[in-house]
C-alpha cells in the first residue's frame, strides 16, 4: 500500500460558491484529500493571477499530488487573509482524473467565515459517489473545567484537536460567544466531525493572547454522541510561560495523569533578508509518514523569530511519527510586521535519532510573493542525518513526608543498565521541587543501555538546606511502558544517617571487611574510603562509616565489616581504598581487603591483598591503594635527558592505561637501583609498580608535581618491562615538561613506539662498505633503519664502529645492533644528515648477519647519497638479493655487476616521480630547505630532502613546477605525505599541489594544498601533511589494456664506433608487445646535461625505467630522436633489453641490431627505426645457487612493411603549404608512431595545389590499417592546406586504404584545427544521453574553476561511473551566475534514485556555491530539478565538496520521451559533395513530429563518400512516415550533396534523396528536401500534387496586399512552410476572389486535419477577410475545406494575423463514425502466451465493450519478444484513461479521425510573469510556442498596442484563439535580442483554457540573456502543475 501512496495522480478539484450575499473570498483556499492510502499534503487551490471563488461561481482546479486511493473526506479551508474573507461553500466535487468514473461529492452548504454561522474557516466534508447522498457528521461535546484556584482563568485563544483511530478533528477554536474559561468554570462546546472512532488523545493549548493568558486546566470531558461513549482526559497542570513547565499547549492522552510524551527537538531558522523578521505567532504541525498521523497545531512560543536568528523549542507531544514526511508552518497574521521570511526548519527526533531539515527560503507574507502566510514544506532528504537513538523516559521523584525531608540542593542523576550507563542527569531544581511529601516529575532522554540494573543518586552538599529524604525513585520507559522502581528510604545528609548524601538504589549490596595490620601503630583515625569495582561498573567512593561489628574502626589487628548498597556489578576484579590523611595517627598499615556478595557465605569472599602503609610518611607515601587478587609487577625505567639542566627535584608520578583497565597516579618514590637523588641528567631510574592485570599497554601518563627549586625536567624516554607477560615497552619523550619550557606542560601521554618479546631480543652485525672512488668518504652522522617479516628496528645511529674514523674511503665499517628478532630481513633504509664538511657519501653496500642462525644479507647499492651527485638524495632504500649474483658480480667487471644488481634493486623498490607546484603568487617561492616523507599503508620513506630539480636550478620559485625522483621500497600505497621546510632564508612558501607519478602502480597521485608554509601567513605552519584528491587521480588504462602496470626495463645502448657516431639529441624509445600493446614514448636522458653525457662514440650507456608491461615477448621496439643539438646524427649499433623472468630469480635480455645511421644526412634521412629482435639471452637461478645461462636466436620476428603514402592536396585557390606535415598510421597490430613527411618522391616542393605528394614508410606490420592521423606545425609564411586525399598501400600485402578528407588544416578556416583524424569507421556509444544543467550562485567566491562531476545512483546500487562536466573553457569554469548545460553519456542505471555532484578542488580556494542542479533523461521523459543552495568547499558549509541528492528531494516533471536512434548519413561521392553548413532534421511519424534539430558536424562528418553513424534522441513517434533535410547556406562550403538517411532501431527506415542540398548546383536549387520513408521496401507515403484554392469574402475592405503563407496538417506530419505566390491571378487575395495554387512533388499527408495561415502584414492594406481554403489531394482524389470566415487584420476582431482552421468537411467529420484505435502489443523476451488476449479500453466520455485479442494456429500472436498490431472500432471514448487486460505492455493511439474532430477553435489566456530582480524587464520582442497533444501554435508573437509589456515583477495578459491543443505537454518562450535592454528574466508563464477553464503553469525562474545565466534568449518550459 505504501508504494501506491507516493505515486502521484491527478485530481479536478470543482468548488461552487453559494448563491448567498457575501459569499465569494479573497482568502488563499487550501484543500487536503484524505482517503485509503493515506492523507494529501495541503494543497493550494489558486492562480496567481486569477480570481477565483467569487459569489455563485464554478471553479476547476487540476491538482497533482499522492495517491491517497478512495477518498473518505476532505479538509477545505482559507487562511482568513485579504479583504473579503468569509466563504459560504455550497460544495465540492473531486475528480480522479486517471479513474474519471471515481468522482466524490462533497455537500458543505456552510460558512468558512470568522463572523458567520459558528465562525470555523476550515471544515471536513464527509464523500459520497452519489451526488444526492448527505453524509451525517458525528457531534462531540466537549466539556473543559478550569481550576478553582487563584489566576487560573484565561483570556487568550483555546484551541482543542481530538485525535481517534480514524483520524482527527483537526485544531478547533473554542468560543462559544460567552466569557469562556474562568476561575472553577465548566464550558461546554459542541463540535462536528466525520466519525473518529475511538478517541485516542487530544491536544489542548492557547495562543497566550490577552493579559491574563495563564490557564491550569483541570480535567476535558468528552462525550461522543454518535458512538455514546463518554471519555474523560484528566489535566491538572498550568499551560502558563510563567508557571510549571513553561507550556501553554500539552497532549493528552484518554485517562491519563503521566507525562508520556517523545520531545521533538525543532530549530527554526529566519532568513537573513531585510524584514525577515515577525511579532506574528508561529505555528507548526509535523506529518507522520502517508500524512495519516501527525502533530496537532504546534504554537512555537518563546521564540524571537529575528533576522538570520535560529530558535530552538522542545515540542512534545503523545506520538512517534518520525520520520516526518512534511511540515505545515505558517502564522496568524496578527502582528504589525507580520510577513516572515523562513529559510528552513529542522526537526530532531532523539527516539529515532534522525534529523531532518525541511527548506523554505520564501516569504510567509501576504503582500510577498504567492501571499501565502503557511506554507507545506517538505525534507530535503539528503540533508538528513542519522544521530544516536536516545529514548524518553518518565521520571517521578517521591521526596519522603518527615519533617525537613525537602531539599534546595541540586540533584543528580546517573542510571546504570547491561549495556552502559548514562549521563550524570541534572535534575533542575526550580525552587518549589523536592519538597516535603511531593511527587516531582520529569522527562528526560537517555540511549538504549538495556535492562536498567542500578540508579545513583546524589545532591550538592554545600547548599545548607540540602539535607534531603528520599523515598523512592520510578521510572517509565514511555513506548514500552517498562517501570522501575527504586527504593530509597533514607537521608542524603552529611548529618544524618551514615552522612552520605551519594545513594545507589536498588540496595542487592556487598560485604566488605577491611582487615587492617597487627604492626605497631597500624590502626588510623582518618576517614577511609573503599570502591569495589566490577566487570559491569563500581559503586563509587563509599565513605566506610558503619562498622557492623566493631565501634572503634581501623584498629590494629580489626577485621571491620561494611555493607555497601549496590546493585550487582558482575564479577568484582579490584578494589580502590584510601583514607583522607586526617588526624592525628592517620598512618595506616593495611592487611588485606575481602568482598563477598550480601547472603554469600565467607568462603566465597574475594580476598585483596595488601600488606602496606597507606602513610605519608611510611613506605612509597602513598595513602590510596589499588588491590587486586594478585598483583602483577610493572619494571618502570625513566631515562632523563643529556641536555643542561634536565634534572628535577619534582615528584614524578605515572598512570599506566591497559586492555583491561588503568592505574591509578602513582608517585614514584623507591627506586630499584637505590640512587640517592632520582631524575638526575642522563639518569636511568628504575622503579617497581605491583598493581592489578591492565593487560596489554597502550599508553602512559607521566609528569611531576612542578615541587622544587629545580622543577623542570627533560624526559627522555619511559621503558616498562612486565615479566609476567614477558613483554617490554618503548615510550619515546625526548622532551621537557617545565612550565617554562616548550608548550609549558608538565605532564604528557606518551604511546609506545614499539612492542617487544623481552625472550625474543635478537642481534645483528652490520657491515658498511664506502665505495673506493674520490670523494667517497663522509663525515656526516650516519642512521639505519631495518625491516624484517615482524617488524623494524627503528632508527638506529651508526656510533660504535670497528674504525675511529668510520665511513672513509674503500673501508668496511662493522656495527652490532640489538632488536627484537625481525624474521626474514626485507629491506633497510640507509640516510645521512649532511653535516660537516665533506658530507657526501658513496655507498657500496651494506652486509647484515643475523646472529641468530649465522645468515647473511646482501643490500647493494653503489650510489651517491649526497646533495650534489646522481640524484640528490641523502637517503636510500636497499632490498636484499641472492648470493650468486654478488659472485657474479666478482667474476665479472665491476660495471655489469652494477647493471644487474641495478635492474633487481629497482624491480623491488617503487620509484617516484615528484612533481611540486609553487603557487602563482606574490613572494610565493622560497629559498628554504624543503623535505618531504611519504607515507604508505604498511611503511614510510624517512625525511626525504629535495635538493636535486630536474627541472629547475634555482628551485620552488613563484609559479614553478620542480620534478624530483624518489625511490622507495613496500611503503604500500599513498595515503598521505607530510611537506615541510627548515624556514632559512627567504622561506615563505605558497604551495600549490604535489603530484606523485607512481608507474609501477599505475597511478598518479594530486595533492591539494593551496596555503602558506610560512611563519607569518595563513596559521604560521611550516609543515603541512597532504592528503590524495581521489577525484584528481589518475589511472593508467591505456585503451589497448584494462589495466596496465608498470615493470622496470634495464635498457642497454651501445652507439656505433664509427666517425661522428655520437649524438646530443634527445633519444626516446618505444616497446611493442603482442596485439599492438605498447608502452608510452619514453625519453631516455632527463635534461641536457645527461643528453651530452650519453650516447657518445663506441658508448655503451644503461637506463633502468619503468615502463607497461607489453608481455612475455617484446616483438618489436622503436627508437629514434629528435634531431636538435649540435650534433644529432646518430649511428645505432645495437639495443639490448633486460628485464627479470615472472618465475624463478633471473632475467632475459633481448637483442635488438640495428647498425645504421639515424640522422638527417645520412642514409634515407630517417631519424627512427623499428628494430626486431635477433637474440634471447635468458640468466636464471638454479636449485644449486648457481646461474644458468641459455642463448637463442629468434626465428618468427615480425616482418618489417613497407607502406607508400599518397598524399593529394586539393585544387583550390590557396591549397598548397610550407608547414611540416606528420602523419601517425594506426592498424590492429600497432602504429608507426608519428613520422615527418619530409621527403617527396614525387615533388622537390610539397604539398603544392592539385599535386600528388609520395612517400615511402617503414614499419614493422601494422595489421589491418583503420584510421590515420595527420597535421601540420602551422610553420612558414602559407601554412593553410586544404588536404584532399590520403592513400596508404602496403606493399607487402598490396593492401590499399583509402581516406578521403577534403578538409582545410588551417588555424584560420573552417574550425580552424590543423590536427585531423580520419577513421575507417565510427563507433556508437551503447549508453543512454543524460543532460545535465547546473545553476552557479550570485554570491562572493561562487564561482569554481574545478573540474565538476556527477554519479547516477539506481535501485540495488547500480550507478553510472563519474561523469565529468567538461567545459568548453576551463579557464572560466563555472562564473557566478551562470547556467552551464551539459550532455554526457552514462550507463542506464533504471529507476534514478540518488545523484552525486561534486568536484576535484580540494584547496581551500576551491569554492563552488550550487544553486540549482537539472538531470534530464529524454529515454525516460522526466527532468529532475534540485533547488540545491549548497556549498561545495572544503572551507564552507560542511566543508563537503561532494554531495548526494536523494531523488525524492527533487521536483520532478514529466519531459518528451525520446527514443535513440542510430543515424547513418551518407554523403554523396561526387565532386565537393562534402559540406561544413549547418544541418537540420525533422522527422515526422503516425504519432507526431519533432522539433528542427541540428546535426553536429563534429569535425570530419558529412565528407565525400563518407558514411557517418552516429545517435540521435528523436521523440517517440514511431513508425516514421518521412522526412525533411535543411541547410542554411553557412560556413565555407556551404553545398551538400545528400545521398541517404537510415534511421534505426528495432526497424530500419531509410530515406533517399541522391542530389544537392545548395542554392547554386544540382537541378532543384533547393536547400530544403522531403524523403519518404521506406520500411522494408515498403514506401510509407506517397507523392502527391496539392491544389489549394483560397477564397477571399466578399465584405468591404476583405483583399490584401501582404505576403501570404500557409502549412497544411494531416495524418502524416505537414508539408513546411509553403508561400503563396504563385497563381492563376495576377493579382492575388482580392475581394469576393478565389486564387489557386499548385504545389507538386509533395509527399502526401493522407487525410488532413488543420491548416495554418499567416501574412507578414505588408502592403498598403494589409488586413485580410479569409472565407475558406479548399485543399485538394490529387493522388487521394480527394478536397478537404477549412472554413475560416474570420479577419487576418491587426485593426479588426481580435488583432490576430495568423489564424489556425480545421477540417470542415461534413462526410469527413461524421460524429456518428465509430473511432478506430490501434492497439500495439510488446511481448516480453522471456513472456509468450498461447491463449487469446482480451483488452477493455476506459476514455473520458466513456467505457469499450470487451474486445478479444485473437491467437489462433494459423496467425500466432503473443510470441517472445514480439510486437503485435490489432485495429479494434469502438464508440469515441475521448482520452484514454485506463486499461483491463492480461498482463502485457502496450501502447494505445486514438484515430487521427478522433483527433481532427477535437480540433475546434479555443480562446487561450497567456499570463507572463516577468521576474523581480535589478534589470529583468526587457525591450525585446517576445515570442511564444506552445505544444499539446494535438500538435503545436505555430510560433506566436506576444504584443499589446500602447503597453510597456514584460517589465520588472510585472503580469502582462495575452489571448490568443488556437485549435484546441489538449493535454498542454511544453512552452518554448523566446525574444529576438532586440531593444536597449534585452535581456529578460522570466518568473513563469500560466497558459489557461478558457474553454475548460483548467490552467497550466510553466515555471521558468531563469535568464533569457545573452549575458546572463548560459547565454541562451530561449527556454523551453514543461508544465509542473494544471489548475
Amino acid at each position: 500500500m505504501q508504494h501506491r501512496h507516493y505515486q502521484f495522480f491527478m485530481y479536478e478539484v470543482v468548488t461552487v460558491t453559494g448563491d448567498v450575499k457575501g459569499a465569494g473570498t479573497d482568502a488563499n483556499v487550501f484543500v487536503t484529500l484524505f482517503g485509503d492510502f493515506g492523507v494529501s499534503p495541503k494543497v493550494h487551490l489558486a492562480s496567481k493571477s486569477r480570481t477565483a471563488f467569487e459569489k455563485n461561481k464554478t471553479d476547476v482546479f487540476r491538482i497533482k499530488t499522492y495517491n491517497v486511493g478512495a477518498l473518505k473526506k476532505l479538509r477545505i479551508e482559507h487562511d482568513n487573509t485579504g479583504m473579503g474573507t468569509s466563504w459560504f461553500l455550497d460544495r465540492v466535487v473531486v475528480t480522479d482524473m486517471n479513474r474519471p468514473h471515481l468522482r466524490f461529492y462533497f455537500a458543505c452548504n456552510n460558512w468558512l467565515s470568522r463572523e458567520e454561522a459558528d465562525n470555523l474557516i476550515v471544515r471536513d466534508l464527509l464523500g459520497s459517489m452519489n451526488p444526492m447522498d448527505v453524509p451525517k457528521l458525528n457531534k462531540y461535546i466537549v466539556s473543559v473545567f478550569t481550576a478553582d484556584m487563584k489566576g487560573s482563568g484565561t483570556d487568550a485563544d483555546v484551541f482543542l484537536n481530538i485525535f481517534g483511530e480514524h483520524g482527527d478533528t483537526g485544531e478547533r477554536r473554542l468560543d462559544s460567544g460567552k466569557d469562556n474559561f474562568e476561575r472553577g468554570s465548566e464550558d461546554k462546546f459542541t463540535i462536528e466531525a466525520p466519525n473518529l472512532g475511538r478517541l485516542k488523545k487530544i491536544t489542548i493549548g492557547h495562543n497566550n493572547r490577552g493579559s491574563s493568558a495563564g490557564w491550569f486546566l483541570d480535567k476535558v470531558m468528552i462525550d461522543d454522541m454518535g458512538n455514546k461513549e463518554i471519555y474523560e482526559f484528566p489535566v491538572n497542570r498550568w499551560f502558563a510561560m510563567d508557571e510549571d513547565d513553561g507550556k501553554i499547549q500539552r497532549d493528552i492522552l484518554v485517562g491519563s495523569m503521566q507525562p508520556m510524551g517523545i520531545v521533538y527537538n525543532v530549530q527554526v531558522m529566519t532568513g537573513d533578508i531585510r524584514g525577515a523578521g515577525t511579532n506574528s505567532k508561529i505555528h507548526m504541525v509535523m506529518h507522520g509518514a502517508k500524512g495519516i498521523k501527525n502533530s496537532g497545531k504546534v504554537f512555537l512560543e518563546g521564540g524571537a523569530f529575528e533576522r538570520g536568528l535560529i530558535d530552538v523549542f522542545n515540542v512534545e507531544i503523545c506520538e512517534l511519527i518520525s520520520p516526518l514526511s512534511r511540515i505545515t508552518i505558517g502564522h496568524d497574521n496578527g502582528a504589525v510586521g507580520a510577513g516572515w521570511y523562513c529559510e528552513k526548519v529542522v526537526i530532531y527526533c532523539p527516539f529515532t535519532g534522525i534529523e531532518q531539515t525541511f527548506p523554505c527560503g520564501m516569504w510567509l507574507d501576504e503582500d510577498e510573493g504567492d501571499g501565502l502566510i503557511e506554507r507545506e514544506l517538505y525534507e530535503m532528504v539528503s540533508l538528513r542525518q542519522k544521530k544516536m537513538k536516545k529514548y524518553p523516559w518518565s521520571l517521578w521523584i517521591w521526596t519522603s513526608d518527615i519533617k525537613g525531608a525537602g531539599t534546595d540542593a541540586q540533584v543528580f542523576l546517573q542510571i546504570y543498565g547491561e549495556r552502559g550507563k548514562s549521563d550524570e542527569i541534572k535534575l533542575e531544581n526550580n525552587s518549589d521541587n523536592f519538597e516535603q511529601g511531593q511527587i516531582d516529575k520529569f522527562v528526560i532522554e537517555m540511549p538504549d543501555i538495556g535492562k536498567l540494573l542500578k540508579l545513583r543518586i546524589w545532591h550538592e552538599k554545600r547548599n545548607p538546606f540540602a539535607g534531603w529524604h528520599l523515598a523512592k525513585v520510578t521510572l517509565l520507559k514511555t513506548l514500552t511502558m517498562e517501570k522501575y522502581s527504586f527504593e530509597c528510604g533514607r537521608w542524603l545528609d552529611i548529618n544524618e544517617d551514615d552522612n552520605e548524601i551519594v545513594r545507589e538504589l536498588p540496595a542487592t549490596g556487598y560485604r566488605v571487611t577491611i582487615c587492617t595490620g597487627t604492626v605497631s601503630g597500624s590502626g588510623t583515625d582518618a576517614s577511609v574510603f573503599l570502591n569495589v569495582i566490577g566487570d559491569l561498573g563500581d559503586t563509587g567512593e563509599r565513605l566506610m562509616y558503619m562498622s557492623k561489628n566493631n565501634v572503634n574502626k581501623f584498629e590494629k589487628g580489626n577485621h571491620d565489616e561494611f555493607l555497601i548498597e549496590s546493585v550487582w556489578l558482575g564479577q568484582v576484579r579490584r578494589v580502590r581504598v584510601g583514607h583522607d590523611g586526617r588526624g592525628g595517627g592517620c598512618g595506616w598499615f593495611l592487611d588485606k581487603v575481602m568482598v563477598r556478595e550480601e547472603g554469600q557465605p565467607e568462603s566465597a569472599a574475594i580476598e585483596f591483598p595488601c600488606n602496606r602503609w597507606l602513610d605519608q610518611n611510611e613506605d612509597d607515601g602513598q595513602i590510596i591503594r589499588e588491590l587486586v587478587p594478585a598483583d602483577v609487577s610493572y619494571h618502570i625505567a625513566i631515562q632523563t635527558g643529556s641536555v643542561n639542566g634536565a634534572s628535577s627535584d619534582s615528584k614524578v608520578f605515572v598512570k599506566l592505561y591497559g586492555e583491561k583497565g588503568d592505574t591509578d597516579k602513582v608517585i614514584l618514590a623507591v627506586s630499584d637501583n637505590d640512587l640517592r637523588n632520582y631524575f638526575e641528567t642522563a639518569r636511568t631510574d628504575i622503579f617497581t609498580l605491583e598493581t592489578f592485570d591492565i593487560g596489554k599497554i597502550n599508553r602512559l601518563l607521566i609528569g611531576h608535581t612542578n615541587e622544587g627549586l629545580r622543577a623542570g625536567w627533560f624526559l627522555d624516554s619511559v621503558q616498562i618491562s612486565v615479566p609476567v607477560h614477558g613483554m617490554q615497552y618503548m615510550f619515546p619523550s625526548h622532551r621537557w615538561l617545565c612550565k617554562d619550557e616548550a608548550d609549558g606542560r608538565v605532564e604528557v601521554e606518551i604511546y609506545p613506539s614499539e612492542t617487544m618479546e623481552i625472550e625474543k631480543l635478537n642481534s645483528y652485525e652490520v657491515h658498511v662498505f664506502t665505495g673506493t672512488m674520490w670523494g667517497a668518504g663522509t663525515d656526516a652522522n650516519v642512521y639505519i633503519n631495518v625491516y624484517g617479516e615482524s617488524g623494524d628496528t627503528g632508527e638506529r645511529w651508526l656510533r660504535k664502529s670497528n674504525h675511529l674514523n668510520k665511513f672513509e674511503k674503500g673501508q668496511e665499517d662493522i656495527f652490532d645492533i640489538t632488536a627484537v628478532d625481525l624474521g626474514v630481513l626485507k629491506k633497510l633504509r640507509i640516510r645521512h644528515d649532511n653535516s660537516l664538511a665533506s658530507a657526501g657519501w658513496f655507498l657500496d653496500r651494506v652486509e647484515i648477519v643475523d646472529n641468530k642462525d649465522d645468515t647473511t644479507y646482501f643490500f647493494p647499492c653503489k650510489r651517491w647519497l649526497a646533495v650534489d651527485e646522481d640524484d640528490g638524495q641523502l637517503a636510500r632504500e636497499l632490498v636484499p638479493v641472492d648470493e650468486a649474483f654478488m659472485r657474479k658480480g666478482d667474476e665479472d667487471d665491476e660495471e655489469d655487476s652494477e647493471a644487474t644488481l641495478g635492474l633487481e634493486q629497482k624491480a623491488m623498490s617503487t620509484t617516484y616521480t615528484v612533481r611540486i607546484k609553487t603557487g602563482d603568487k606574490k613572494y610565493a617561492g622560497t629559498d628554504a630547505n624543503v623535505f618531504m616523507t611519504l607515507y604508505g599503508t604498511k611503511d614510510d620513506t624517512g625525511i626525504i630532502t629535495m635538493k636535486a630539480s630536474k627541472t629547475h636550478k634555482n628551485k620552488f620559485e613563484r609559479g614553478m613546477i620542480d620534478e624530483f625522483t624518489v625511490e622507495a621500497v613496500d611503503i604500500g600505497p599513498l595515503k598521505k605525505l607530510r611537506i615541510g621546510h627548515d624556514n632559512c632564508g627567504s622561506a615563505g612558501w605558497f604551495l600549490d599541489w604535489v603530484e606523485i607519478d607512481a608507474q609501477s602502480l599505475g597511478q598518479k597521485l594530486r595533492f591539494p594544498c593551496g596555503r602558506w608554509l610560512d611563519k607569518g601567513e595563513d596559521d604560521g605552519a611550516i609543515v603541512r601533511d597532504l592528503f590524495p584528491n581521489p577525484l584528481q587521480t589518475e589511472f593508467y588504462t591505456p585503451s589497448h589494456t584494462e589495466n596496465a602496470i608498470f615493470v622496470p626495463y634495464e635498457i642497454k645502448v651501445f652507439t656505433s664506433d664509427v666517425f661522428a657516431a655520437g649524438t646530443d639529441a634527445d633519444v626516446f624509445i618505444v616497446l611493442y608487445g603482442r596485439e599492438a600493446v605498447c608502452t608510452q614514448q619514453k625519453s631516455l636522458c632527463v635534461n641536457k646535461r645527461e643528453r651530452r653525457m650519453y650516447f657518445e662514440r663506441g658508448a655503451e650507456d644503461m637506463f633502468i625505467v619503468e615502463l607497461e608491461d607489453v608481455g612475455d615477448v617484446i616483438e618489436k621496439i622503436r627508437i629514434g630522436h629528435d634531431n636538435r643539438g649540435v650534433n644529432p646524427g646518430w649511428h645505432l649499433d645495437r639495443v639490448e633489453i633486460r628485464r627479470l623472468l615472472r618465475k624463478g630469480k633471473g632475467s632475459e635480455t633481448t637483442i635488438f641490431p640495428c647498425e645504421c645511421w639515424l640522422a638527417k644526412s645520412e642514409d634515407d634521412g630517417e631519424t627512427v627505426r623499428e628494430l626486431v629482435p635477433s637474440d634471447i639471452i635468458t640468466e636464471k637461478l638454479s636449485r644449486d645457487g648457481s646461474l644458468k645461462v641459455t642463448e637463442v636466436e629468434v626465428e618468427d620476428a615480425l616482418e618489417t612493411h613497407t607502406y607508400n603514402v599518397s598524399v593529394m592536396t586539393g585544387d583550390t585557390h590557396g591549397a598548397g603549404t610550407d608547414a611540416n606535415v606528420f602523419l601517425t598510421i594506426y592498424g590492429d597490430l600497432g602504429d608507426t608512431g608519428e613520422r615527418k613527411l619530409s621527403k617527396s618522391e614525387t615533388n622537390s616542393n610539397k604539398f603544392e595545389r592539385g599535386s600528388v605528394d609520395k612517400f615511402t614508410i617503414e614499419a614493422v606490420d601494422l595489421g589491418q590499417v583503420f584510421k590515420i592521423k595527420i597535421r601540420h606545425d602551422n610553420s612558414m609564411m602559407s601554412a593553410d592546406w586544404f588536404l584532399d586525399q590520403v592513400e596508404v598501400f602496403d606493399a607487402d600485402t598490396e593492401e590499399v586504404y583509402l581516406f578521403l578528407c577534403e578538409r582545410w588544416l588551417s588555424k584560420k578556416r573552417e574550425d580552424r584545427r590543423i590536427e585531423r583524424v580520419f577513421y575507417v569507421k565510427c563507433l556508437i556509444c551503447q549508453v543512454i544521453p543524460y543532460h545535465i544543467t547546473i545553476c552557479t550562485g550570485m554570491e562572493r567566491d561562487a564561482s569554481t574553476t574545478s573540474r565538476a562531476y556527477v554519479i547516477i545512483v539506481g535501485v540495488n546500487h547500480t550507478q553510472t561511473e563519474r561523469l565529468w562536466l567538461d567545459l568548453a573553457d576551463e579557464r572560466k569554469g563555472f562564473e557566478a551566475g551562470s547556467l552551464k548545460s551539459f550532455e554526457t553519456h552514462g550507463s542506464d542505471v533504471g529507476e534514478i534514485k540518488k545523484v552525486e555532484l561534486g568536484h576535484d578542488g580540494a584547496t581551500p580556494e576551491s569554492c563552488w556555491l550550487v544553486e540549482e542542479l537539472s538531470l534530464a533523461v529524454p529515454t525516460k521523459g522526466v527532468k529532475y530539478t534540485f533547488a540545491c543552495k549548497c556549498w561545495l568547499a572544503k572551507d564552507r558549509g560542511d566543508g563537503l565538496t561532494a554531495r548526494v541528492f536523494n531523488i525524492l528531494d527533487a521536483e520532478a516533471i514529466s519531459i518528451s520521451q525520446k527514443v535513440i536512434y542510430e543515424v547513418t548519413m551518407e554523403t554523396g561521392d561526387v565532386q565537393g559533395a562534402g559540406t561544413d553548413t549547418q544541418i537540420y532534421m525533422s522527422v515526422f511519424g503516425a504519432n507526431g513530429s519533432t522539433e528542427e534539430m541540428l546535426l553536429e558536424k563534429n569535425e570530419d562528418r558529412f565528407e565525400r563518400g563518407q558514411e557517418d553513424t552516429f545517435n540521435m534522441e528523436i521523440d517517440d513517434i514511431a513508425p516514421l512516415r518521412k522526412m525533411r533535410m535543411r541547410i542554411d547556406g553557412s560556413g565555407s562550403r556551404p553545398d551538400w550533396f545528400l545521398d541517404k538517411v537510415n534511421l534505426s532501431t528495432e526497424e530500419v527506415s531509410v530515406f533517399t534523396y541522391e542530389d544537392w542540398l545548395s542554392k547554386t548546383r544540382g537541378p532543384k536549387r533547393n536547400m530544403i528536401c522531403e524523403m519518404a520513408a521506406v520500411v522494408d521496401e515498403e514506401v510509407m507515403v506517397e507523392i502527391t500534387t496539392y491544389i489549394v484554392q483560397v477564397k477571399t469574402s466578399d465584405i468591404a475592405g476583405a483583399g490584401t496586399d501582404a505576403n501570404v503563407w500557409i502549412i497544411i496538417f494531416g495524418e502524416n506530419g505537414d508539408t513546411g512552410t509553403l508561400a503563396l505566390k504563385e497563381c492563376n491571378k495576377s493579382n492575388k487575395f482580392e475581394r469576393k476572389q478565389v486564387d489557386t495554387f499548385r504545389f507538386t512533388d509533395i509527399l502526401s499527408l493522407g487525410d488532413l486535419s488543420k491548416v495554418r495561415v499567416w501574412h507578414d502584414n505588408s502592403g498598403f492594406a494589409p488586413g485580410w477577410h479569409l472565407e475558406h481554403i479548399d485543399v485538394k489531394d490529387e493522388i487521394m482524389d480527394k478536397t478537404f475545406r477549412f472554413p475560416c470566415d474570420r479577419w487576418l487584420s491587426k485593426n479588426g476582431e481580435d488583432g490576430q494575423i495568423m489564424r489556425e482552421l480545421p477540417c470542415g468537411n461534413n462526410d469527413y467529420l461524421d460524429l456518428n463514425e465509430k473511432t478506430k484505435y490501434e492497439i500495439c502489443v510488446t511481448t516480453g523476451a522471456e513472456a509468450e502466451t498461447k491463449e487469446n488476449a482480451w483488452i477493455i479500453l476506459e476514455g473520458k466520455k466513456g467505457r469499450s465493450k470487451e474486445m478479444v485479442m485473437e491467437n489462433s494456429s494459423k496467425k500466432k500472436r503473443f510470441l517472445s519478444g514480439n510486437v503485435d498490431r490489432f485495429e479494434f472500432s469502438s464508440k469515441n471514448l475521448g482520452d484514454l484513461t485506463a486499461i483491463c487486460l492480461d498482463p502485457l505492455l502496450f501502447r494505445s493511439i486514438e484515430s487521427f479521425a478522433s483527433k481532427a474532430r477535437s480540433l475546434v477553435p479555443v480562446k487561450y489566456e497567456i499570463i507572463i510573469i516577468t521576474g523581480d530582480e535589478k534589470g529583468a524587464g526587457t525591450d525585446a520582442n517576445v515570442f511564444i510556442t506552445i505544444y499539446g497533444s494535438n500538435g503545436d501554435s505555430g510560433r506566436r508573437q506576444l504584443r499589446q498596442k500602447f503597453r510597456n509589456l514584460f517589465e520588472r515583477e510585472q503580469t502582462d495578459r495575452f489571448v490568443l484563439e488556437m485549435l484546441d491543443m489538449g493535454d498542454l505537454w511544453r512552452v518554448r518562450m523566446e525574444h529576438d535580442n532586440s531593444g536597449l535592454s534585452p535581456g529578460w528574466l522570466l518568473d513563469r508563464v500560466e497558459v489557461t483554457n478558457t474553454a475548460n477553464g483548467v490552467t497550466t503553469i510553466f515555471i521558468c525562474g531563469k535568464w533569457l540573456d545573452k549575458k546572463k545565466a548560459d547565454g541562451q534568449i530561449f527556454r523551453v518550459l514543461y508544465p509542473n502543475q494544471s489548475v
